[in-house]
């Protein structure tokens, strides 16, 4: 309360508390998605595997209007991936995994919140409003590199890797369990790249980081850049590369607007 000073094991007590709070809306949001999982797997977390996929879709309709279309990319209309399950285990540990990670993803901004109530109260009013709004943009940032990564990144890697033959001797058996790892890896790898503004703009704030800085090393930034798409996603073609290299490199365009021009003062 104000005007009362916390002693060290109040503020125990109090983050003791918080903590439980944000595990018990993280085991609520859990079985809440263990009880749901079936219906998501087949409706969002398999939709990728199937040809009426959004992104097949298009692809489809560009190879019939346009050349320039990669072969590995075209025909999409009768794509499918059948995915097997080797283990005994592999189909239960894939449906707690699953709800585990969509608790994790749904119940994030949630679980901040309730942090932030605990360290809110040490800060200034000035601070908690520049942390308030970097809070909502950077919740905002990660779920459009979660979507980027789901309609995007991943439907492209699971074309390429799932057509991808080495030899005609060697028939593909796609694995639930590697099919989980993948999705799962690319989904928070993009979620954490779309975080690249929020960090350039704490680090402004800091007087760390300066618009001059990409402006110098916009063209290293490219290159560096290119070579992250290729690793994001493993298609060697310049229409997948690009696919990916384009948000990416917006991403570097919208970090470079939220620094100042010159360091500040702190």
């Amino acid at each position: 309360m104000a005007g009362q000073t916390m002693t060290f094991w109040d503020h125990l007590d109090a983050l003791r508390s918080v903590l439980f709070r944000a595990a018990a809306v993280f085991v609520v949001l859990a079985v809440a998605s263990f009880c749901v999982m079936p219906r998501v797997m087949d409706a969002v977390i398999l939709a990728p595997c199937h040809a009426d996929f959004p992104l097949y879709r298009l692809l489809d309709l560009i190879s019939r209007n346009s050349p320039l279309l990669p072969s590995e990319l075209s025909g999409c209309a009768d794509f499918t991936v059948n995915l097997t399950s080797l283990e005994l285990s592999s189909q239960f540990l894939a449906h707690m995994t699953a709800s585990c990670w969509m608790a994790t993803v749904v119940g994030f901004p949630v679980i901040i919140y309730i942090l932030w109530g605990f360290i809110s109260p040490a800060l200034y009013e000035s601070e908690r409003r520049g942390i308030r709004r970097a809070f909502l943009f950077g919740n905002l940032m990660f779920y459009c590199g979660v979507l980027t990564a789901y309609y995007l990144v991943f439907p492209l890697a699971l074309r390429f890797l799932s057509t991808y033959s080495l030899s005609p001797a060697i028939h593909s058996v796609v694995s639930l369990d590697s099919y989980m790892d993948i999705f799962f890896t690319m989904i928070l790898v993009m979620g954490a790249v779309f975080e690249l503004p929020l960090l350039a703009w704490l680090l402004g704030k800091m007087g760390l980081l300066t618009r001059s800085f990409f402006s110098r090393y916009r063209r290293h930034a490219i290159v560096i850049l290119l070579i992250i798409a290729g690793l994001i996603t493993p298609t060697g073609d310049p229409f997948t590369l690009f696919a990916v290299f384009i948000p990416i490199y917006a991403l570097w365009e919208l970090s470079s607007r939220l620094v100042p021009n010159t360091a500040q003062n702190t």
